[in-house]
């Protein structure tokens, strides 16, 4: 009889102990035996505190205060300088294929719209009606005799008219772009010799270079037949268009990048070697084929020259800027 009570108090226990896991909710609240650190004073993020001055339980880190792993004391390879500030000669990463090909992938798609597919700086975006100042070609002696670390620093920071793109390429990008920018330099200089060595069809790439030849003659030979000799402001006020001066420098006062045309012919113009002038045509003139013989205070040498001008396009350029200052 006792084990018949045992089994039936057994029996009644599981039972009991079922019909409490029926999963039904409850509104009491939790028992917490264990209280840990359930319950404390902290703020959420935003949260107003009367503690601090402000009012604000956020709080400012400390100036120079580094996140972890982001302590960029690498000079060489974050800015492109070496300890004493000066432009590093290589870049500092190993060169592979897959490294040369990334510069590639990452330069067509931040890159040859304004300086070309093949760095002759003659992209879809150059051609002045976009109104953005013409991108200089790599293949010229001072690209040749840059610095990496110049054209590392030149993508980060920015330089002259282009903007940083620090917020866009990551650091190991743009040495591959660099590294990219110089595969194509030395692409143009490769002697017949040493192509004859690959798998090149050197007749197919003589007539892709013909056939961009022959366009960038025809479109010389429509620049000087479209303009001829002739010299007026209405030509002025066309080249002024086309060749994307409105990008720097506006007609009715306001600064951009350079002084306004509005009122300049004629004015005083001071330089940053504090010399000065009167802004005549050779003062024009000489500011549109070599910008950075004389500097206006107050602005930088960020325009490239435009010596591919003829003697009639300037003088038209200069009669369209006089009759601004005539207005």
């Amino acid at each position: 009889m006792k084990i018949a009570f045992i089994k039936l108090g057994a029996i009644l226990l599981l039972a009991t102990t079922v019909l409490s896991c029926r999963g039904q909710k409850t509104e009491n609240p939790p028992m917490r035996t264990q209280l840990n650190m359930q319950f404390q004073d902290r703020f959420n993020a935003q949260e107003e505190n009367s503690f601090f001055e402000n009012g604000m339980a956020m709080r400012v880190p400390v100036e120079g205060t580094v996140a972890r792993g982001m302590l960029r004391h690498d000079t060489a390879l974050y800015e492109g300088v070496d300890e004493d500030g000066n432009f590093v000669d290589e870049i500092p990463f190993e060169m592979t294929r897959d490294f040369l090909y990334r510069g590639k992938e990452r330069y067509d798609i931040y890159c040859q719209m304004c300086h070309g597919a093949t760095g002759n700086g003659q992209g879809i975006i150059m051609t002045g009606q976009y109104g953005y100042v013409p991108a200089p070609t790599y293949h010229r002696e001072a690209s040749y005799n840059m610095p990496d670390g110049e054209i590392y620093s030149a993508i980060a920071n920015g330089i002259r008219t282009m903007p940083s793109y620090a917020t866009q390429i990551k650091v190991e990008d743009r040495w591959a772009i660099v590294a990219y920018i110089r595969a194509l330099q030395k692409s143009q200089n490769v002697p017949e010799a040493e192509m004859e060595r690959f798998d090149v069809d050197l007749a197919q790439l003589v007539d892709q270079y013909r056939t961009e030849e022959a366009r960038l003659a025809a479109l010389e030979e429509s620049r000087a037949v479209r303009g001829n000799d002739e010299v007026s402001v209405a030509r002025g006020e066309r080249l002024y268009i086309q060749n994307a001066c409105q990008a720097c420098h506006s007609l009715d006062g306001r600064d951009v990048v350079g002084p306004s045309f509005q009122n300049l012919f004629g004015s005083e113009r001071n330089f940053t070697d504090g010399s000065s002038t009167t802004a005549d045509e050779d003062y024009i003139m000489e500011s549109i084929i070599d910008p950075g013989a004389k500097v206006v205070e107050g602005y930088q040498n960020a325009m490239v020259p435009y010596d591919f001008l003829s003697e009639s396009e300037l003088q038209s350029l200069v009669e369209f800027i006089k009759s601004v200052s005539d207005e």
